[in-house]
This record gives C-alpha cells, structure tokens and sequence, in this order.
C-alpha cells in the first residue's frame, strides 16, 4: 500500500516500531529496514522522516532557547556533573521529535560543560500496567531525576461500544503509587510527574489510523488519570489544566490525540516551570 505523505508522518511519529521492537524481551537495536518493512515504507522513506523529526526538534530547542526567560529556566535547574535524567512513559515521550528529545537537544546545546544525560524509555501504546513492567530497566541507570508522562492510555476504550477503560481509574491510582513507591525504594532519583493533557475527542474517533484499531478516548477518562497523578503529591506538571478544557488544535496532530511540535514545545515550557520551582 502506498502511504500519503500525512499518513506516513503519523505511522512514524506514533506506531514507533524502533522503540517498540526493542522493548520486548531480548530485543535489542532494531535496524532502519526492519522498521521500515514494519511500517510498510522504504527504508529511504524512513530514515527521512526520522531525520525531519530530529531537525524540528533541534529548531523547537533554539527557539526555547532565544527566549531569556525560558534559557535563565533551564541554567539554573541545579544538575550535577554527569547528571542521568530518565523519561519515562508512551507515545508522547517516545515520539522521534517529542519533549523528550527536545529536553536531549537543550541540555546539549546550553549545559555540554555537565555533560548531563537524557535517555528515553518509553514505548509506544502502553498503560501504567506496562509501565510496571519497565520500570526496572529506568531504575537500573541510577537516574538523578525520573520524569514521568504516563497513563493517558488508561483512559482508552478500544473496539465498538467498549464501555470499560483499558485500566479502571483506581488500578491506575494503585499503579501509580506502586511506580513511585519502587522509584522512591529502588533509587536516589527525585521525581516529575507529567499529567496527560486532554484530547480531542471528535478528531480521535474520526481518524483513519486510530479508528482502524477502534480507538476512543473521552476526556472525563483522562481527567481521572490526572487525578491519580495529581493525588500522588510529588511535583506535578500539570498539562490537562494549562492545555485547557478546550485546548487549541494547534497543540495536536490531525489525529487529535498525539501533539504537535509545538503542543510538545508546550509540554517543555511547562515541566520547565515546574522544574525550576521544585529543585
């Protein structure tokens, strides 16, 4: 099938097959044919979207950057020498060009005298429950800091008239706190957490990706799993409130659930608010 330049970006920035693939057991780097073939694109095809992804990211950090505020933010955030931050969470942190690398791109480019680390692990689809599953492997890097931007995908319903989330809110509130309790036991590290923001609904069940796979979000779903977070009482970047009850579309691919470039310029902006309050 011959995919349309709009529905190769999507399959790219979402299904993520480099980052999915070698999170299963065993699984190690994934080539750029194998992902490729996985997608049904040309590994040509492929590459060019990642290496788009990685310039828009590069340009959303020099951007943050020209604004004083935002840079004097970010020069003062108190990292020690070699300091490891883990991000840990789904497809809005595992996307090639997400908050995620735009924070590796910021680091680089102001702070490279401390040589401060950024790893990514996050996959894709995947609820607190998966979440319970890695978070051993981000414990074992002995992290300074642990970011986490999980749960939206508990708030899923999946198939025709699915009336049940994929996770019932008070499980996700129990895998939350099991997350932050292992987090707390299991390593030094200091914690972020990052509340889902709202989707848009009408876009999401309408989309020719996510309804292939039954996909629905409402956000009075969403709305608990911010709760749950919110009720942990840790340093909290609340996204569901600053993206707004009825956020600008502007913040989010044509699929209404994912964000744009500059919904994922938003995200930074505001851990870095958080960030520089809570250290």
């Amino acid at each position: 099938m011959e995919w349309s330049t709009e529905q190769r970006r999507w399959l790219v920035k979402v299904l993520q097959p480099e980052r999915t693939v070698s999170s299963l057991p065993g699984g190690g780097k994934v080539s750029a044919e194998t992902c490729a073939a996985l997608l049904g694109l040309k590994p040509e095809a492929y590459r060019a979207e990642l290496a788009q992804s990685q310039k828009d990211a590069r340009e959303a950090a020099q951007g943050l950057l020209a604004e004083p505020e935002f840079s004097r933010m970010l020069e003062t955030l108190s990292l020690r020498k070699s300091a490891r931050i883990v991000t840990f969470g789904d497809s809005h942190t595992a996307d090639p060009q997400s908050w995620a690398v735009i924070l590796q791109e910021l680091m680089a480019a102001q702070r490279p005298h401390n040589a401060v680390s950024v790893a990514i692990n996050a996959v894709g689809g995947e609820t607190t429950t998966h979440g319970l599953v890695r978070i051993g492997n981000a414990l074992i890097q002995e992290p300074d800091w642990i970011i986490f931007f999980i749960g939206v995908n508990d708030a899923r319903t999946q198939g025709p008239n699915a009336g049940k989330t994929l996770v019932d809110a008070r499980e996700t509130a129990r895998n939350l706190e099991e997350l932050r309790s292992r987090a707390a036991q299991g390593t030094q590290a200091r914690r972020l957490w990052i509340t889902p923001p709202p989707v848009l609904e009408d876009r999401v069940s309408k989309h020719w990706g996510l309804s292939r796979f039954g996909v629905h979000f409402r956000n009075e779903d969403v709305r608990r799993v911010a709760e749950a977070i919110r009720a942990l009482e840790e340093p909290t970047v609340d996204l569901f409130a600053a993206f707004g009850a009825a956020p600008p579309p502007e913040l989010f691919t044509e699929d209404g659930l994912h964000v744009s470039l500059a919904g994922q310029r938003k995200v930074v902006l505001e851990l870095m608010r958080t960030w520089s309050r809570v250290q």
